[in-house]
Formats: C-alpha cells, structure tokens, sequence
C-alpha cells in the first residue's frame, strides 16, 4: 500500500479520530478526577498506612496514565514538524504507566487476599489480627518492581526506535492517541514501512498482551483462592459470628468486581492490539471503529472505575479518610467544627 492510500484512509476516518479525541479528554478528565482525588487524600496523613500503600500506588499511575492521554488529545489538533517525536515518546510513556498500572493492579489484589487469609487464619487460631504500622519488605519489594520492570522493558525499545527513526510513522496528529492507531505510516524515503519499527511495534503489542494476560491471570488465582476461603468461612461452624460472616460474604462479591473491571477497561484494547498482529485488515474496517471507540470509552476510564473499585467503595479507604477528618475536625476553632462535624455527620450517612 502507498503512501497517498495510507493518506486517504487517514482523511477517510477524521470523523472517529475527532469522536475519539473528544471521547479521551472526557474520560481521561474523569481518571484524573477520581484517581487524583485518592491520591489527594492519601497523600496528606494516610499514605504511610500499610494496608492503603497499594492503593496510593495503583491511584498515583492511573493519575499520570490519564495526565499522558489528555496530553495525546491536545497534541491531536497541532501541528509541527517535531510533532511525531512528541508522539513517538509520549506512548513509550504510556506503555511504561500502563504496565505499572496492571503490576499495581496485581500488588493491590494480592495485598487484599492476604489480608483476608490473614484474617480467617487469626479467626480459626482464636488470635486477634494483627495490625502492623509498617510495609513490609516483600510490600516494598514488589511496589519497586512494578514501576522497574516496565522502564527496564520499555526504555531499551524507545532508544532503539528513536535510533531507527521510528517517529517518522508517527507523522500524522492522531498518532498521538491512544495507543494502537492501525497500520504503520510509510516513510518519504522508502515506499515501505522500515523493518526495524514494524518489529518494535509488533513486540511493543506482543508486551501489551503478556502484561494484560499476566495481569487477569494472576487476580483470577487470587479470586479463585479468596472464594475457597470464603467456602470455608461458610462451612465452619462454632468460631465465627454472623457479623463476622458477613465481613467475609462482603469480600467475597468485592474480589469478582476486580477481574471484571479490568476486563471492561481493556478489553477493546486487547482486541484491537490483538486484532492488529493476526488480521490488521479487519482493524480498518467497522470492526476496527468499533473497537478504537470502545478503546476510548474505557481504557481512558481506567482511573475512574479504579478509583471507585478500589478506593471509595472499600470500607477500610473510607474508614481511614473519616478518622482523618475527625482528627482535622478537632483541631479546627469551635465554629469550623461544628460546621465540619455536620459534613462529617452527612457522610457518614451516606457511607
């Protein structure tokens, strides 16, 4: 295929690249407002706090990921001839958040479902759960993997590209969304693609689909072993109460949201990332729209819906944010706290 023929099937498909960019800046502006809220609270008196130190984690990468998308919608309607290296570098960055994101992901699973063995170990023991005022060094072990090995993966790789000029199919304004915008752009110099950047690309979407599988492998076990605990708490008779029980069915319902919000959130994305290895031509036609769009309705929200799952809906996150805002209520002159424990009345309400 031309040049000029890759240039028309660009021309032909402005209208979904300005529906998309529209689309990313709305929910990438919903990311940042969910996952910059957490990471707000948490970063004032409760980031120290053992069991919500993956929380920060997971909330402080979803906040740059949706910073790094509304940065690729503003760059869509530019244009400069430095454009496609901005372009180029800013998805190196995106994959490197995007793989931090999923390990984070993975880090917080598997906090929780050791919490919740813990628990039921402490309940079958007749011991008191202990409660440990420090991160642990496998906690901080893992959390320093989680954003190494993406930069150790995904930095190499930029350099070769820039190297090989890579930017060059990243020519056109709509490069600069999302992450996989279809087939690579031909250079000036060549009527073909260049060998070294259609590798890098291939192997950049085959470490996209390792990082997803590996990802949705590893909390499917951690659910899978968090629903037998569960079994057990219901087949157990003699050392747990109802209230107790019920702790533990509410954990239960919490730990399927999990793999089926990470599904939604990349689904499409994997789809059209796989799509475009095995049959790139499917992904320019419906199919391909289909699929971009939907990329763009949820992978943009992954801050959102993570924010929600993970911080404003658990229990433990919101316990914490109101024993910090008591604390800030007591320290305020008597007309502030009245007004603040009438705010905090209000809340708890709701919670």
């Amino acid at each position: 295929m031309s040049s000029a023929q890759n240039t028309t099937g660009a021309q032909d498909w402005s209208d979904v690249y300005e529906a998309v960019q529209w689309i990313q800046v709305v929910m990438a502006g919903f990311s940042v407002l969910g996952s910059g809220s957490i990471v707000c609270l948490l970063s004032q008196r409760l980031r120290r706090r053992p069991e919500l130190q993956p929380l920060f984690l997971l909330s402080v990468s979803d906040l740059l990921l949706a910073a790094c998308w509304l940065v690729g919608a503003a760059l869509y309607s530019q244009h400069s001839c430095s454009l496609s290296r901005y372009c180029y570098n800013l998805h190196t960055v995106e994959q490197i958040l995007y793989m931090a994101s999923f390990l984070y992901t993975l880090n917080y699973v598997w906090t929780l479902f050791t919490a919740i063995r813990e628990k039921y170990d402490s309940f079958q023991d007749g011991y008191p759960v202990q409660v440990y005022n420090r991160v642990s060094t496998p906690a901080k072990i893992t959390a320093l993997l989680s954003c190494v090995l993406p930069v150790l993966l995904m930095v190499p790789m930029s350099v070769l590209g820039n190297i090989s000029q890579c930017q060059a199919n990243y020519s056109e304004p709509y490069r600069c969304l999302l992450m996989h915008t279809g087939a690579l752009f031909l250079t000036r110099e060549e009527q073909q693609p260049i060998s070294t950047c259609s590798v890098l690309n291939t192997v950049n979407i085959v470490i996209f689909l390792t990082a997803f599988l590996v990802t949705l492998l590893g909390i499917t076990v951690f659910v899978v072993k968090a629903r037998r605990i569960y079994r057990r708490v219901v087949t157990s008779h003699g050392y747990l109460g109802s209230e107790q029980r019920a702790s533990f069915c509410v954990l239960d319902r919490r730990m399927l949201l999990y793999p089926l919000v990470f599904i939604i959130c990349w689904g499409p994305a994997v789809s059209l990332a796989f799509l475009s290895v095995v049959k790139p031509s499917v992904t320019q036609g419906k199919a391909g729209v289909v699929l971009y769009i939907s990329e763009a309705l949820t992978s943009a929200s992954q801050g959102f819906f993570n924010s929600l799952v993970y911080g404003w809906t658990h229990l433990t996150f919101r316990r914490a944010t109101m024993a910090a805002f008591r604390r800030d209520v007591d320290t305020q002159t008597p007309l502030l706290r009245k007004q603040k424990k009438r705010c905090y009345q209000s809340l708890r309400s709701v919670c």
